[in-house]
């Protein structure tokens, strides 16, 4: 992982691998921008959607007032967090011919795509146009960050702030003690952006410090301590502008956040301990309290959730990373750049193992490591080439079709999933068959859409009506609001399912199966990931089979 040229496989035509890598990339990025155009509209609403909702709307208010309405200031919690993706999705919905929650589907794929480039040409500086296109594939092909771009208002637009950081540090590391002003506009926009959407941004000057430390002590070395302090305090003061701009992207998208000096640091405190009622999780065929999980439960969940190809190469890339840093003969800036990479996809996780947060919703919290990870991968993979090319260049097919084997397992899997990707395991864990009695998988709810979609649409082909003077009425075991919108304004929905006509319930541990007759079973893989029962007639006390929390 020292070096990496751009000939680690051959082409035919004499067409050279940097530009055959680069139109690949480039056309699988259209092709995933297409694809979403095409499928945004398929995704349903989240817990959280309805409330980020109205916290745009807020914010939105409080700007147009000239901060006379402070009312986002203490809306729930989510004042706390930025609200950069709600904003721009409330504006885009009053130019565009779409309903609010399509519109956040659309801008979550926007930010999707942007990502995916962004990690593109990551893996790409760091590893020749091979690495970039690896990366690229590894991290369009992974369920979890593909199903989240869609519908995760907080952690997904967080993981593509964080890369956009991670790609200007690891351009200062190149230009280092120079840096060119796109390489401080970068890191100015990413960290502005990082610590805009979550506090937990600054998580980037840990990796800043900890991978600066191999080029630290290589100046040391070779200019001595009085012109490494100089030169040190020179990248300081030019990246002044950068952070300047940073700071106000942060205050822009999280206004609250620069009402007082100490407010991001309230945010961390506040966040660093368990900040809602205790309730339970599936956790390894347990029933856990968020704040009891265990320190195995992100580890466990890491491996079993990402592709397999993605787990091997990101693994080979860690230990490869440092493997090399003891190595006087490669470069510190290398040392530096992989460095930080290799903190940014684990050093999260380390520290959550650590510390024991409260963990719950899987690893939609963690999203952020991901495209470092891709970008590990990338990187390994085209080394792994370059190696072969140069020693055993017989094998290079056979580790090709390994890696393309990899990608179809996972894509195969996003096909049959769609539109649940997020709820994707891999093969070591049995994929969703096996995990279902296990694990949680549509803990957002999202099937409540296609099951609603498909009640309406029964009810309409059946030709009934509500009874008169009232609406019909939807008992729901699951998020409501989602179910509400999907719905429309023909339906009622509430918990009480003795005074309900239908039953709506997720295929997750807390809700009752039902002896009344389906209507609507929306399954994955012969899994079920929501039910629509008719209960008219029936005495149901309750579709919770465990008391409420």
């Amino acid at each position: 992982m020292t070096s990496i040229t751009t000939s680690a496989i051959d082409t035919p035509l004499r067409r050279s691998v940097e530009r055959t890598c680069d139109d690949l990339a480039m056309l699988v990025l259209a092709a995933v921008a297409v694809i979403a155009g095409l499928t945004f509209r398929d995704y349903g609403l989240g817990w959280d959607d309805y409330t980020h909702a109205e916290y745009a709307d807020l914010l939105l208010r409080m700007f147009g007032s000239g901060f006379r309405d402070t009312a986002a200031l203490s809306f729930a919690n989510l004042y706390m967090y930025g609200g950069g993706f709600d904003m721009v999705a409330a504006l885009l919905h009053k130019i565009i011919p779409l309903e609010l929650f399509e519109t956040r589907r659309l801008v979550g794929a926007i930010v999707g795509v942007i990502g995916l480039a962004v990690t593109w040409r990551l893996g790409r500086r760091i590893g020749g146009p091979l690495a970039g296109l690896a990366a690229l594939l590894l991290l369009a092909l992974c369920p979890i960050f593909y199903g989240h771009m869609f519908m995760n208002p907080k952690d997904a637009p967080f993981a593509v702030a964080m890369i956009i950081l991670m790609l200007g540090l690891v351009r200062l590391a190149e230009e280092y003690p120079q840096p060119s002003p796109r390489t401080v506009l970068i890191v100015g926009l990413g960290a502005g952006l990082s610590l805009g959407c979550r506090v937990l941004g600054g998580l980037a000057l840990v990796y800043a410090v900890l991978g600066f430390m191999p080029l630290f002590l290589e100046e040391l070395r070779s200019e001595g301590l009085r012109e490494s302090i100089r030169r040190f305090a020179h990248v300081v003061y030019v990246l002044l502008p950068g952070l300047v701009l940073g700071y106000l992207v942060m205050g822009l998208i999280w206004p609250w956040s620069i009402m007082q000096p100490g407010n991001p640091f309230e945010a961390l405190t506040y966040f660093s301990h368990f900040f809602e009622k205790p309730w339970k999780e599936m956790f390894d065929g347990a029933i856990v309290s968020v704040p009891d999980m265990p320190w195995s439960y992100l580890p466990t969940l890491f491996a079993l959730q990402l592709p397999e190809v993605m787990l091997l190469l990101m693994a080979g890339a860690v230990i490869g990373t440092f493997v090399l840093l003891p190595r006087r003969e490669v470069p510190a800036r290398r040392k530096t750049i992989l460095l930080m990479l290799t903190l940014a996809a684990t050093l999260p996780l380390a520290i959550a193992m650590v510390k024991r947060p409260a963990l719950y919703n899987g690893i939609r919290h963690f999203v952020f490591v991901i495209p470092p990870m891709a970008v590990l991968g990338g990187v390994a993979f085209a080394w792994a080439m370059e190696r072969l090319r140069a020693n055993h260049r017989t094998w290079q097919p056979v580790v090709l079709a390994t890696f393309c084997f990899g990608l179809a397992l996972s894509l195969a899997e996003m096909i049959r999933l769609h539109p649940y990707q997020y709820t994707h395991f891999n093969h070591i864990a049995g994929t969703v068959r096996g995990a279902d009695d296990r694990f949680m998988l549509d803990y957002w709810g999202l099937a409540l859409k296609q099951a609603s979609d498909e009640l309406r649409e029964q009810l309409i082909e059946r030709q009934e009506v509500p009874p008169v003077n009232r609406k019909w009425k939807v008992a729901v075991c699951g998020p409501q609001r989602p179910a509400q919108v999907a719905l429309g304004p023909d339906f009622t929905i509430g918990w009480d399912s003795n005074a309900a006509d239908f039953a709506m319930t997720l295929g997750e541990f807390y809700c009752k199966g039902l002896t009344a007759p389906v209507m609507v079973e929306i399954k994955r893989d012969d899994v079920v990931f929501a039910r629509v029962y008719d209960i008219r007639g029936r005495s149901i006390s309750s579709l919770l089979s465990i008391p409420a929390p």
